[in-house]
C-alpha cells in the first residue's frame, strides 16, 4: 500500500490597502498589522488605494472616516462596484451588515483599527459619542503633506481653510468668500466670479462628473481647464471636444474611437477623444447638442467605464474625469426629451454657473486692463479713453467676454500707431449682435 502523500499548501498572503489622509494614524495601523504578519499598502487618497487594488490584489482594504480627493461613499460605491470580492473595514465597521465579502481575519483589521485609534488618544472608545465626532471632525482638518501633495500647492491652502468652516445654524453655510480664492484665470472680485473660483477649488481634487452651465463667451471652457489643472489629473492629458462643431454622422467616431474600414472614408484606425484623454479630464463642450442616440452610448460609457470603437466588438476601459458644459438648461432640455433625464443626473452631480457680463459689471474696468496689458505684450502699449469706456458701460454685451475681448482687440487695430483709444474707434458689431 503506497504510503500518503502530505501535501502542503501555502496560504495566501495577508495583504491590506490602508486608505487614510492621516500618515501618523497609517503608521499605527500599519506597525499593528506587520506585527500579525500582514502585508500592508499605503494610500494618502481614495484614487491611490484603488490603484493599488488595480495593480494586485489584496484580502481587505482598511478605510479611513475621510479622504481628500473622494467622497466616502463615492470611493465604497467605485469600491464594491470594482471590487466586490474584497473586504472592506471602515472607522466605525458601518459596513458590517451589508452584504460584501468578509475576510477570515476580520478580528485582526479591527484589532489594528482599535490600536490606530486608540493611539489617538486613551479614552477614545469610552468617550461621549458627541466628542468622538469632534475628535473626528479635527483628525480630518489635519490634512497629511502627503494627501495634498497630489493636488497643486495653490489649492492646498485654501483647502485647509475650507475644512475649518462650520456650518452654521439652519444648516446653511457660514462662508464668506473674499478675493483670496479668485484663481488667476478669472478677473474681478464680484461675489458671482469669486463663487465659480470656490467652487473650482472644491470640487478640483474629486473625480466627481461637473457640469458648467452659463450663456456664450463666459469662460466655460476656462472653468474646465482650471478644474484639471487643481486636480491630481493635471499631469496627465487635457482633450476638448465641442459637440456642436462636428457633424452627427461623424461625431460617434470622434468620442470613441474607429478601426479602419469601420465606416466609409475610415482608411486607418483612430483613437476616439474619450480614449485619448485616458487618466486625465475630458471637457464635452455644448453637451445639449448631442444627438440622443449618442447620449445612450455616453451613457453607457459613463455607468462602466468601457467604450467600444466603431467597428469593434471589443470594449476598451478608459478612465476620465467628464467635465460638461452648456449654454442651454438641460433641465429644459430633458422635459422637452431631447436629453436623456439618466445622462443628465450623472453629468450634473456638480454644477458650476459662470455668469453674464452684464451680472458682474463693476469687473468691467479691470477686464479692460486685462485685455490692454495681454494686447501691449506683442506691441507698443495703448490707454484708454474715458469717452471709449463709457461706451462700454452703456452696452449690454449679449456676447459677455468673448465679445469683451473681440471689441477690444478690434478697436486696438483700429487705434493704428496712436497710443490712445477713443470712442471712435469702438464698434460693437451689426445689431449688437453676439460676436
Amino acid at each position: 500500500m503506497a504510503t500518503p502523500t502530505t501535501r502542503l499548501s501555502i496560504a495566501a498572503p495577508r495583504t491590506a490597502v490602508l486608505a487614510s489622509a492621516d500618515l501618523s494614524f497609517r503608521q499605527r495601523v500599519r506597525d499593528a498589522l506587520t506585527g500579525l504578519r500582514w502585508q500592508v499598502r499605503e494610500a494618502a487618497g481614495g484614487a491611490e488605494a484603488l490603484a493599488h487594488l488595480d495593480a494586485s490584489p489584496a484580502e481587505t482594504v482598511i478605510l479611513d472616516s475621510w479622504l481628500p480627493d473622494l467622497e466616502i461613499q463615492e470611493f465604497i460605491a467605485e469600491f464594491e462596484r470594482l471590487h466586490p470580492g474584497v473586504d472592506l473595514v471602515t472607522m466605525d465597521d458601518s459596513l458590517a451588515g451589508r452584504s460584501t465579502a468578509r475576510s477570515p481575519r476580520r478580528n485582526e483589521v479591527l484589532f489594528a483599527l482599535r490600536r490606530g485609534q486608540d493611539a489617538d488618544g486613551a479614552a477614545w472608545n469610552s468617550a461621549p459619542m458627541i466628542e468622538r465626532d469632534t475628535k473626528n471632525k479635527s483628525r480630518a482638518r489635519d490634512i497629511d503633506e502627503a494627501a495634498l501633495s497630489v493636488l497643486s500647492k495653490e489649492n492646498a491652502a485654501f483647502l485647509r481653510s475650507e475644512s475649518s468652516i462650520e456650518p452654521a445654524i439652519g444648516g446653511k453655510s457660514s462662508i464668506t468668500i473674499d478675493a483670496t480664492c479668485r484663481l488667476p484665470e478669472f478677473i474681478g472680485d464680484h461675489p458671482a466670479m469669486l463663487e465659480v473660483s470656490r467652487r473650482i477649488r472644491l470640487v478640483a481634487p474629486h473625480r466627481t462628473a461637473v457640469l458648467v452651465q452659463g450663456p456664450t463667451g463666459t469662460g466655460k471652457e476656462l472653468v474646465a481647464r482650471a478644474l484639471h489643472r487643481l486636480s491630481p489629473r493635471s499631469s496627465r492629458p487635457f482633450v476638448a471636444l465641442n459637440c456642436a462643431a462636428i457633424p452627427e454622422s461623424l461625431l460617434e467616431a470622434e468620442l470613441f474611437g474607429h478601426t479602419r474600414g469601420a465606416f466609409t472614408g475610415a482608411v486607418q484606425g483612430r483613437v476616439g477623444r474619450i480614449e485619448a484623454a485616458h487618466g486625465g479630464t475630458l471637457f464635452l463642450d455644448e453637451i445639449g447638442e448631442m444627438p440622443l442616440a449618442l447620449q445612450a452610448k455616453l451613457l453607457r460609457f459613463v455607468e462602466s467605464g468601457e467604450l467600444q470603437r466603431v467597428g469593434e466588438n471589443e470594449p476598451v476601459r478608459v478612465d476620465v474625469r467628464i467635465v460638461a458644459a452648456t449654454h442651454r438648461s438641460l433641465a429644459h432640455l430633458v422635459n422637452e426629451g431631447s436629453f436623456r433625464a439618466d445622462l443628465y443626473y450623472r453629468l450634473a452631480v456638480f454644477l458650476i454657473r459662470t455668469p453674464a457680463l452684464a451680472a458682474h459689471r463693476e469687473d468691467l474696468p479691470r477686464l479692460v486692463r486685462h485685455f490692454l496689458e495681454r494686447m501691449g505684450e506683442t506691441s507698443p502699449a495703448k490707454l484708454l479713453r474715458d469717452c471709449a469706456m463709457a461706451s462700454f458701460e452703456a452696452h449690454n454685451w449679449p456676447g459677455n467676454i468673448r465679445e469683451l475681448e473681440h471689441v477690444m482687440e478690434r478697436a486696438w487695430i483700429l487705434a493704428e500707431d496712436r497710443s490712445e483709444i477713443t470712442a471712435n474707434e469702438i464698434e460693437f458689431g451689426d445689431c449688437g449682435e453676439t460676436i
